[in-house]
C-alpha cells in the first residue's frame, strides 16, 4: 500500500499551474529522485508532500500514523542559538522542552543561584511527567552519527556544517518518509559519500531533489518527472531515464506537428469563399473550436539557457607564479609551504573538505588576502570573472534586471549594446520575472543570473567557487560544455563529482593541514592516484604515479635541497627573462589586433605578408625563451 498519494493534483501560482491534473505514488522503501527544470515547482511539491502547503484542488492522502520530515534547499544561516537547540527543534514540543532544560542547565553551571535551580527542577518535573526524556538521548543518537557538537553556535558553521545540523534535524523525529531537497548542497565530496552510504542504510522510503548525477545514479530507485504539471514516472536508473525521456520528448514533437499542420488546414477551409461558407459542416466548426482551445492550452518545453562567455585578450603565458607559498588562520595552517606554477588555458579543480581553506587559497590568488610568508607572481594582463559561491555580488532587495543592469536598459554583450531584458532571455527570465526581487528567486534563478552578470564582463581566467549548486542537470550541462570550449584559464571548487570530471585537466586534492597534492586529471582520475600513492607509502616502495611535481612540506628530519648558485652570466639571463617574456607577449598582441581587423586582409599581400611573418616569428622566439626560463629555473633548483 502507498505511503502517500497524490490525485489529480492542482496547484497555481502564477499565469501556469505547477501541478496540473497531476498524480503520484511513493511506496515503501524507496528512493525517488524528482527531477525537473529551475522554476518547475520541485521544491513546492516537498511543501505540499509536507503538508506544508494544501492543493488547490485534488486529493492527497498520507498513511495513517506516517511521519513525514523535509530537508530544506538553504542550510539555517541565520538561525539563533546552539545545534543542539536548532536539532531539538524537529521534535516540536518535546524539542522545545529540552532546549528550554539546557539552556537552564547552562545558565545554572555559570550562576547557581535558588532561582535558577528552581527553574531547573520545575522543568526536569515536566521531562519526566511528559517522559519526553527518551527524545534526549535519540538527538544525542544522531548527534553523534552526523559528528556534531551539540554546544557550537549554529552561525559559527561552514555551510557543510549547517547542512549536516539541518539533516540532523530532519531525522531527529525517525521519519517513515525522508523528504530531502538538494541535500548534496554546500556538502563536500567526503560527506557527499558518506551521505549516500547513511541513506542507502535508512529504513525508511526516501524523496531527494538533486543535480548532482552521481548521486542521483548511485541513490534512486525511480525517476519522476515534473514537466509543466504534470509527474511521470520512469522506473529503473538515471541513465534509463535519460534515455525514455528523449524519446517521450521526441514523440510529443512529432504529435505537436501532426496536430499543429490539421490546425493550420482547418484555418484555411473557415476561411475560405461564401459559397464554401454555405455549405460548411457546422459540426466541423465545432471541432475547430475545440482544437483552437487546445493548442491555447498546450505548454511548450521550457527553452534552454543560451551561456555565451565573452572571451577577453590572451593573458600572460604564466597566470600565477608561486614558491613556498603559506597562510594561516587563528593558527590553524591552510596553505603551508607550496609552490605551483599555472599557465594560460590550465584547468584546475580544487577538491578538498569543508572549511579545509580552498576558497581562501582562490582568494589569495585574487589578492583578497596576503599570504603569511612565500612568494606569489601574478602574470600580465589578467581579465577576472569571480562566481562567489555566496553570491554576495547580488543585492536581494533589488529586482533581477537592476542587479544585472544596475538601473540601465543596455548592457554590453561582446563589445556590442544589446537590451537587458533580452539579454536576461537568454538565461530564461522572462520580462515580468526580470522584475522580481532576487530575494524572491529559487537558488537556480540566483546561480542564473550570477552567471549572467559575470559572463557580460571579458574575461581570461575564470574563477568558479561552487557554480553548480542550485542549478538543475540541463543548465549544468550547458555550463559544462561552455567550460570545455573556453580558451582561458579555469579554476574550478565544486563537489559535484562529475561536472568536475567533465571540466578540468588537474586537481589539486586538500589533504589537511596545508598540505596540497596535484594529480592529472579530474575527481576520479585523482582518486585512483591518490590510492596508488597511499598503498605504495603503505609497502614502503616509491610509487611510480601520473602526478605533477609539487613542492611538498618538508618533515623535521629531511634537509631541503639548496639552491645552485649559477654562474653571473646564467643568473642575470634569468632575471631578464620575465621581461622579455612579456614583451613578446605585448607584440603578439598588438600584432593580433592588426589582423584580427575586419578591413586587413583586403589590403596588398605585400603589407599584410610581413605582419603575418613577424607574428610567427614573435610567437616562436616567445616559446624558446619560455622552455629557456623553465630550463634555468630548473638549473637552479638542482642540489
Amino acid at each position: 500500500m502507498a505511503l502517500i498519494t497524490i490525485h489529480n493534483g492542482l496547484l497555481a501560482f502564477g499565469d501556469h499551474p505547477l501541478l496540473d491534473q497531476a498524480d503520484f505514488a511513493l511506496q515503501e522503501n524507496e528512493r525517488v529522485c524528482l527531477v525537473g527544470r529551475n522554476g518547475a515547482g520541485k521544491s513546492t511539491l516537498m511543501k505540499v508532500l509536507a503538508k506544508e502547503i494544501l492543493l488547490d484542488d485534488g486529493k492527497m492522502q498520507i498513511m495513517q500514523d506516517v511521519v513525514v520530515s523535509r530537508l530544506e534547499q538553504d542550510p539555517p544561516r541565520d538561525q539563533q542559538g546552539t545545534v543542539y537547540d536548532y536539532v531539538a527543534g524537529g521534535l516540536v514540543e518535546a524539542g522545545e522542552q529540552l532546549r528550554i532544560y539546557q539552556d537552564l542547565l547552562d545558565l545554572v553551571t555559570h550562576s547557581p543561584t535558588d532561582a535558577n535551580i528552581k527553574k531547573l527542577s520545575a522543568v526536569q518535573e515536566q521531562l519526566d511527567h511528559t517522559g519526553a526524556w527518551r527524545f534526549e538521548d535519540r538527538i544525542n543518537n544522531v548527534l553523534t552519527a552526523l559528528k556534531l557538537d551539540g554546544q557550537t553556535k549554529l552561525t559559527d558553521l561552514s555551510g557543510g556544517w549547517q547542512r549536516k545540523a539541518a539533516l540532523a534535524r530532519a531525522l531527529v523525529c525517525e521519519p517513515d518518509v525522508l523528504l530531502l531537497d538538494e541535500p548534496t548542497n554546500h556538502l563536500d565530496v567526503t560527506t557527499i559519500e558518506w551521505l549516500e552510504g547513511f541513506l542507502k542504510d535508512f529504513r525508511g522510503s526516501i524523496i531527494f531533489i538533486s543535480h548532482d548525477r552521481t548521486f542521483i545514479k548511485s541513490m534512486a530507485t525511480r525517476i519522476v518527472d515534473l514537466d509543466r504539471g504534470k509527474l511521470n514516472s520512469f522506473p529503473g536508473n538515471y541513465d534509463q531515464y535519460l534515455v525514455e525521456k528523449e524519446d517521450q520528448l521526441r514523440v510529443e514533437e512529432m504529435q505537436n506537428a501532426e496536430f499543429d499542420k490539421k490546425l493550420a488546414q482547418e484555418e484555411v477551409w473557415i476561411r475560405q469563399g461564401i459559397k464554401a461558407r454555405r455549405t460548411r459542416n457546422e459540426g466541423r466548426v465545432r471541432a475547430l473550436k475545440k482544437l483552437r482551445e487546445e493548442r491555447s492550452q498546450r505548454r511548450e518545453v521550457q527553452g534552454k539557457v543560451n551561456l555565451k562567455i565573452d572571451d577577453g585578450s590572451r593573458s600572460g603565458k604564466i597566470v600565477f607564479e608561486a614558491e613556498n607559498l603559506c597562510y594561516s588562520i587563528d593558527g590553524k595552517s591552510i596553505v603551508n609551504d607550496f609552490s605551483f606554477n599555472i599557465m594560460r588555458g590550465d584547468r584546475i579543480a580544487l577538491i578538498g573538505p569543508n572549511g579545509c581553506g580552498k576558497s581562501t587559497l582562490l582568494k589569495l590568488l585574487l589578492g583578497e588576502l596576503t599570504a603569511d610568508s612565500g612568494r606569489l607572481h601574478c602574470g600580465t594582463k589578467l581579465e577576472v570573472a569571480y562566481f562567489d559561491q555566496y553570491r554576495e555580488l547580488l543585492d536581494p532587495e533589488k529586482s533581477v534586471i537592476d542587479n544585472l543592469a544596475d538601473g540601465k536598459q543596455e548592457v554590453m554583450v561582446a563589445g556590442r549594446p544589446r537590451h537587458a531584458l533580452s539579454y536576461l532571455q537568454d538565461f530564461l527570465f522572462a520580462p515580468k520575472r526580470a522584475r522580481t526581487p532576487v530575494k524572491a528567486l529559487s537558488g537556480g534563478e540566483k546561480n542564473r543570473l550570477l552567471l549572467a552578470r559575470i559572463f557580460l564582463k571579458p574575461n581570461n581566467l575564470l574563477v568558479l567557487d561552487e557554480p553548480t549548486n542550485d542549478l538543475d542537470i540541463e543548465t549544468l550541462e550547458l555550463l559544462e560544455d561552455l567550460l570545455a570550449n573556453y580558451q582561458g584559464t579555469l579554476l574550478l571548487v565544486s563537489h559535484d563529482r562529475e561536472f568536475v570530471d567533465n571540466t578540468v585537466t588537474t586537481s589539486w586534492i586538500f589533504e589537511g593541514n596545508g598540505v596540497i597534492e596535484e594529480f592529472v586529471g579530474g575527481y576520479h582520475d585523482a582518486q585512483q592516484q591518490r590510492q596508488q600513492v597511499l598503498q605504495a607509502r603503505l609497502a614502503d616502495v616509491e610509487p611510480v604515479k601520473s602526478v605533477k611535481a609539487v613542492d611538498k612540506p618538508a618533515k623535521a628530519s629531511e634537509v631541503k635541497p639548496k639552491l645552485k648558485k649559477l654562474s653571473y652570466k646564467l643568473q642575470r639571463e634569468l632575471e631578464e627573462l620575465p621581461a622579455k617574456l612579456e614583451q613578446f607577449e605585448t607584440e603578439i598582441e598588438t600584432l593580433q589586433l592588426q589582423i584580427n581587423d575586419a578591413d586587413f586582409f583586403s589590403q596588398p599581400v605585400e603589407h599584410t605578408q610581413p605582419i603575418l611573418d613577424k607574428l610567427a616569428a614573435t610567437e616562436q622566439a616567445l616559446e624558446v625563451a619560455f622552455e629557456r626560463w623553465e630550463e634555468l629555473e630548473a638549473m637552479q633548483q638542482e642540489s
